[in-house]
């Protein structure tokens, strides 16, 4: 629904308290920040590794990753990790500060923010640089679904990776963790599904080291496992 998306950037909108809401500027790639520069998720977006030193450091990471078989989907359940996008998961950026994970992120990522009224929380619109495909979404909540929030290690592979035997606040810190969290494309979002990086990568080749590093950074603060495959592919796509 990208198409429908952009096209709203050229007319007005209404807020929903009825204040119209003017096309703003595109959002600027400056604004992403290198995963390296941003080990904690707290920055926005996901900027491009581009120097020989960047993607050495990149397959330093990857490759001290350990490795094993994807575990069986047995039991997996999305309410394992949490209410989707709890205030309440401890141990984790922005928790605890009055506003859900989802709109957190949409305010760390988005630019020309637009609020419901009465709320510096909850987006109701915004421009979002979606660093997985590339492109510049003009957002409104009324077709949410057009911008979601993606695991960049996707809890039901965390669950088949060891996550299963994880306790329960582990699990809804992972599910909440700012650091494993981009807001994207829908139809990008959809298309990974629970895949790692041997089957799915962004659709942007310029950020796909930038990915592997994201997903390796959650990989080592979580002391996850990848499977050779990803790990493989991981490497390649910083050179290695």
């Amino acid at each position: 629904m990208v198409a429908a998306a952009l096209l709203v950037a050229g007319c007005e909108g209404l807020d929903e308290d009825g204040s119209p809401i003017g096309p703003g500027p595109a959002a600027a790639d400056g604004r992403a920040v290198s995963p390296f520069k941003n080990p904690d998720g707290t920055k926005p977006g996901l900027a491009p590794l581009t120097t020989d030193a960047d993607k050495a450091a990149a397959r330093k990471l990857i490759d001290e990753l350990p490795t094993k078989g994807r575990g069986p989907k047995t039991g997996y359940d999305r309410d394992k990790f949490g209410y989707a996008w709890m205030d309440t998961a401890d141990g984790v950026p922005l928790a605890r500060n009055g506003c859900d994970t989802r709109n957190d992120l949409l305010r760390r990522d988005g630019q020309n923010l637009r609020f419901r009224t009465g709320s510096n929380c909850v987006v109701i619109a915004m421009t979002l640089h979606d660093p997985y495909t590339g492109t510049t979404i003009e957002w409104r909540k009324q077709h949410a679904s057009e911008v979601q929030i993606d695991h960049v290690v996707p809890l039901s592979y965390s669950w088949q990776m060891g996550s299963s035997r994880w306790s329960k606040s582990k699990r809804e810190q992972l599910a909440n963790d700012v650091l494993n969290l981009i807001p994207v494309e829908g139809r990008a979002n959809s298309a990974k599904g629970d895949s790692g990086p041997a089957t799915w990568l962004p659709p942007n080749k310029q950020i796909r080291c930038a990915y592997a590093v994201r997903f390796a950074q959650v990989a080592v603060k979580y002391d996850l496992a990848v499977t050779p495959a990803d790990k493989a592919m991981m490497l390649k796509q910083c050179g290695g």
